[in-house]
């Protein structure tokens, strides 16, 4: 029978997958290869924009990509439409990790195909929770969060359309329904 410390010390399988972690800022990709090594990750592949991350991603063939919105010669959106686009790589775990904190931005990283939307604030002990939990995410719940997103952001846009609308003819509309009737 195993004793608690020797559990303990045998470590965590998804500590043997590989991250490519793609940002145009050295100072960046240093802190996450830094945060990741701390956390135990030993297999990290870096690139420096969305063409080489993309190239870098199609050779090494990752567990996990953590990459950044704004990129020269191709942005972190796109890099993460590519992959989600591609059968045989939409089901790979992808995080956004941005400067860019705002909701809709936040929504536009989502809705691209990304399974977590983090600021560059993040502490290492959320973004290590973020890893575990993308990385535990199925293919299915993945697609199932696709059309819950579509879904409520098809429903805003309506909302958003009524309420210009509503706003555009000065409420004429509901004031013409008010008025009694001719006749």
């Amino acid at each position: 029978m195993e004793d608690a410390s020797s559990v303990a010390a045998q470590p965590d399988p998804s500590y043997q997958q590989k991250i490519l972690v793609i940002d145009d800022t050295e100072v960046i990709v240093e802190y996450i290869v830094h945060a990741l090594q701390r956390m135990g990750y030993s297999r990290i592949v870096t690139a420096r924009d969305g063409v080489e991350g993309l190239e870098k991603f199609y050779d090494e063939q990752p567990d996990c990509v953590i990459v950044d919105v704004r990129m020269p010669r191709l942005d972190g959106y796109q890099v993460v439409r590519t992959i989600r686009g591609d059968s045989a790589t939409a089901h790979t775990p992808l995080i956004i990790l941005s400067a860019f904190d705002q909701p809709d931005q936040q929504l536009t990283g989502l809705l691209s195909g990304v399974d977590e939307y983090l600021p560059k604030t993040t502490k290492p002990a959320a973004l290590a929770a973020a890893l575990r939990r993308v990385m535990g995410i199925t293919q299915e719940q993945r697609e199932q969060r696709m059309i819950e997103l579509a879904n409520d952001e098809s429903a805003d846009v309506t909302a958003d359309v009524t309420t210009d609308a509503a706003a555009e003819d000065g409420g004429a509309s509901e004031r013409a329904s008010d008025d009694p009737p001719n006749g």
